[in-house]
């Protein structure tokens, strides 16, 4: 069992509040606590800094990002914005998995569209993201330029540990817990069907939730749809034999792997050792992230500014990056990774569409092989963007939203008719 029902919850330094109901509630952080932090980066302690590189940000981003937060980053303007563009609600929900009920207290955003026929969309972010991965794209979602294409009534919750959700009291919480608590939450605002859209761990999450409540969830629509290469993948393109497109994405995946996974490894093994330092070191915590976040994104699209990096960082070091670290360990315990590679996920057999962003480690993964893992009907390859598509390349992932949704035969949302 997750908790006790009776537990209080609550979230360091946040003045939130959960009952078993939905409440409205908007981000207040403790102003001591703001200050103390940005006292904390003021003083931050650099490396000594010897002229590597490809080991870490450069000491030009630590500097920047540094100066910035001492002297330029304005929380308050932040949160107002943030409470501004969303209406977010916390909650209880309390699933049954096997013989135990869990009870989870969960925040998230929820914004209802105008339209009648508009679909019940859950999205689920990723690390090191948050809700706010939906930022760009809500808008065009809920209230779409014309009827030609579908709407939506977008629930945008924190994972446990993520933002402004709790982190679990005790390990056992992962991606097969998630999915019944998010199930359970889209049940609880009414929608007993719904889709579902995610990359990251929402891409691992929904596969779970989608294997598990086929009669709620009628399809998805994953940017980041993972599949390990097996033995003979990997023997056909030693033997030359691999096409265009199983080349490349071997590759990627491999590199990955073997020179930029050592966050991971971490996280899924001894993530208490490396929070230890990051929940002391507000600057630690973000070059943390942005180690990953820099390298996933196309460069010729964006860049990430000072303020977009601190906030990110932001949305683990308020409560605690401790939780979000160590998802990585309850997804390994489920079986989604696998040491230094990708695990086994449960089959989908709801209707499946993949996006493909040549920035992140799916980029031409083939149709064939994406069919290994499910029902997957669809594949949208990209000729750019990267690993945050809804916050980097809005425009090309609500597109094909409402090409995939919007056939209602193929993603099975005929079902909304009824």
């Amino acid at each position: 069992m997750l908790c006790a029902a009776a537990d209080v919850f609550s979230i360091p330094n946040v003045n939130a509040t959960f009952q078993e109901s939905p409440k409205p509630f908007e981000i207040y952080v403790d102003r001591s606590f703001i200050e103390d932090t940005r006292q904390r980066v003021a003083h931050a302690r650099a490396p000594v800094f010897m002229g590597a590189t490809g080991e870490g940000p450069s000491p030009e981003n630590y500097t920047n990002i540094r100066d910035y937060w001492a002297n330029e980053y304005d929380w308050n303007m932040t949160e107002a914005a943030i409470n501004k563009k969303f209406e977010q609600f916390t909650t209880i929900v309390t699933p049954i998995i096997g013989n135990d009920t869990y009870t989870v207290p969960l925040h998230f955003v929820h914004h209802r569209s105008s339209r009648n026929d508009a679909i019940p969309l859950l999205f689920i972010h990723g690390w090191p993201g948050s809700f706010l991965e939906v930022t760009n794209i809500i808008d065009d979602l809920t209230n779409p330029p014309n009827t030609s294409v579908p709407a939506f009534h977008v629930v945008a919750p924190s994972i446990p540990g993520f933002g402004f959700s709790p982190a679990p009291q005790r390990p056992g919480f992962g991606p097969v817990e998630a999915s019944h608590a998010f199930d359970a939450l889209m049940n609880q605002l009414g929608y007993d069907k719904y889709v579902i859209q995610g990359g990251d761990f929402g891409g691992v999450i929904l596969r779970y939730q989608a294997h598990l409540f086929p009669k709620n969830v009628v399809s998805v629509l994953s940017n980041f749809w993972i599949i390990q290469p097996g033995e003979s993948d990997t023997r056909k393109l030693a033997e030359g034999l691999a096409t265009p497109d199983e080349v490349t994405y071997i590759r990627i995946l491999e590199t990955y792997i073997n020179q930029a996974s050592g966050y991971r490894l971490m996280q899924e093994t001894q993530p208490l050792t490396a929070a230890f330092a990051m929940s002391d070191s507000p600057l630690g915590n973000a070059m943390w992230i942005y180690a990953l976040m820099a390298e996933v994104i196309d460069p010729t699209i964006m860049a990430w500014t000072p303020e977009v990096i601190i906030t990110w960082s932001m949305m683990y070091y308020i409560q605690g990056p401790y939780g979000g670290m160590r998802f990585y360990k309850e997804v390994a315990n489920d079986g989604a990774l696998d040491a230094i590679d990708f695990g086994t996920l449960p089959i989908v057999e709801v209707p499946v569409a993949i996006s493909q962003f040549p920035y992140d480690i799916t980029y031409r993964m083939p149709l064939e092989w994406a069919k290994r893992g499910g029902n997957v009907k669809k594949r949208n390859v990209h000729s750019h963007g990267g690993h945050f598509a809804a916050y980097e390349v809005p425009g090309l992932l609500v597109q094909d939203i409402w090409e995939w949704f919007g056939d209602k035969q193929a993603s099975g949302t005929k079902a909304f008719l009824n």
